[in-house]
């Protein structure tokens, strides 16, 4: 048996610019840290070795990789050549909150099933992998950073390069304000999953040919690169109204990324003492995410959202991983 994990991601600044339409042209950046809130993935051989058995949120027994439903698994064992095996994912967080799921799956099960062949593999590798599964092979309108940010971890600034290179850099700060950091961040669950796609379609399609949703997505990387510098000099006191600037522009690069229902939530959290925040994710539903820079702040935004789930996590700094091989 083998185990493998990948971290779930919050992303601060720079989302959009991840998405080839845009940084093909221009360029693009963003600042993201993995959390201690993980998918998990084992491994083990069938007690059939001609069948194939998958235990997801549904359980698939087949006996060819081309008849498996689940895309990502049809697409990654087909490309491994693995049959005869029994693969369970379990994850910590829900699908479609905003927190790289989908690409957080990917990276561990790459990961896992290049353990399987008992190949050794960079975490670039399994980054740019996952990419080419999620983005080119299977269709999907989406990004780069999530895969990047599973499979590295840890808080890290990424340039998206035209030519499709992917710079990694860690956030070098003090010890003290990581931790700063680390505790003055809020997590809200708003209740709602969503499909990322259809939001990140059209803003695919936008960044693409108008001009001021172009221009607008150029200021949020201006603005990751202020929170870099920012969190260099470790000012993390910045986040918060760089998070409060770049969500006002967020919202306008698509269609449904907000609602009335979590601009309600929003203007509550802001009013409590929150300096800034975002809706993680694509937009439409999932995680509300809050920077609070003191604990009569935190206690005021607390109350204000007392009807929604709070989500405590840490950071993470260790990125994908095997747990265990036998």
């Amino acid at each position: 048996m083998i185990i493998a994990r990948a971290p779930f991601r919050v992303s601060f600044c720079g989302g959009g610019s991840d998405i080839p339409s845009f940084y093909e042209k221009y360029g693009g950046c963003v600042i993201s840290t993995s959390i201690r809130k993980y998918v998990y993935l084992t491994i083990n051989k069938d007690f059939k070795k001609d069948e194939i058995t998958l235990k997801y949120s549904q359980t698939e027994i087949v006996d060819d990789p081309s008849k498996i439903q689940h895309r990502i698994f049809k697409q990654c064992l087909t490309d491994f050549g693995v049959t005869g095996v029994e693969i369970t994912s379990v994850a910590d967080i829900p699908a479609g909150t905003g927190l790289g799921s989908s690409s957080t799956f990917t990276v561990a099960l790459l990961k896992l099933l290049y353990t399987y062949k008992e190949k050794s593999v960079s975490a670039y590798k399994i980054a740019k992998e996952a990419c080419e599964v999620e983005i080119e092979k299977l269709g999907n309108p989406i990004g780069k950073q999530d895969q990047f940010a599973a499979a590295f971890g840890g808080l890290r600034y990424y340039e998206f390069c035209p030519d499709g290179f992917v710079k990694v850099e860690p956030i070098i700060m003090k010890r003290s304000s990581y931790r700063k950091l680390e505790s003055n961040l809020l997590m809200f669950y708003t209740g709602d999953v969503r499909d990322a796609n259809k939001i990140l379609g059209e803003q695919t399609q936008n960044l693409a040919s108008k001009e001021d949703k172009i221009a607008a997505q150029k200021k949020l990387c201006e603005m990751t690169h202020e929170l870099k510098e920012a969190f260099e000099r470790n000012d993390v006191d910045a986040l918060g109204p760089i998070l409060l600037k770049s969500w006002e522009i967020k919202k306008s690069l698509a269609n449904g990324i907000s609602n009335p229902k979590i601009d309600e939530y929003y203007a509550k959290a802001i009013e409590a003492g929150a300096t800034g925040g975002k809706l993680l994710g694509a937009g439409g539903g999932g995680f509300l995410l809050f920077y609070v820079p003191n604990e009569e702040g935190k206690f005021a935004v607390r109350q204000a959202l007392k009807e929604l789930k709070e989500l405590p996590f840490e950071f993470d700094n260790a990125g994908c991983s095997v747990l265990y091989t036998e």
